[in-house]
């Protein structure tokens, strides 16, 4: 039995929300879990980690293999630094609208 951990999905539509959970590799992303181990909220500014690490290092000692997205989690946690924010480019929309609005105040 090869066991993970990894995220399961949670929230509405578009309004992600993941719990850390120890799971069956067999089992489904969202289906039973073995144990939850933490929480993660991507839409907070800044984002919520909440992960016991002694409890992932105890799964880890067993023979749990953390997936890449939560190992990266795993990482943030034990080096306190936050994730870095990624640079977002406004909409063509967005973009025009703060030209016009630009262009009016400089008249």
């Amino acid at each position: 039995m090869a066991v993970k951990i990894r995220l399961a999905r949670h929230g509405a539509k578009k309004r992600p929300y993941y719990r850390v959970v120890v799971a069956d590799g067999r089992m489904p992303r969202d289906g039973r879990y073995i144990d939850l181990v933490g929480r993660y909220n991507p839409l907070t500014n800044p984002k919520t980690i909440d992960i016991d690490i002694e409890r992932v290092d105890e799964w880890v000692a067993k023979g749990a293999q953390p997936s890449n997205a939560v190992a990266h989690l795993i990482d943030i946690v034990k080096n306190g630094t936050p994730a870095p924010e990624k640079k977002r480019k406004p909409s063509k929309k967005a973009a025009a609208k703060a030209a016009a609005a630009a262009e009016e105040s400089a008249e």
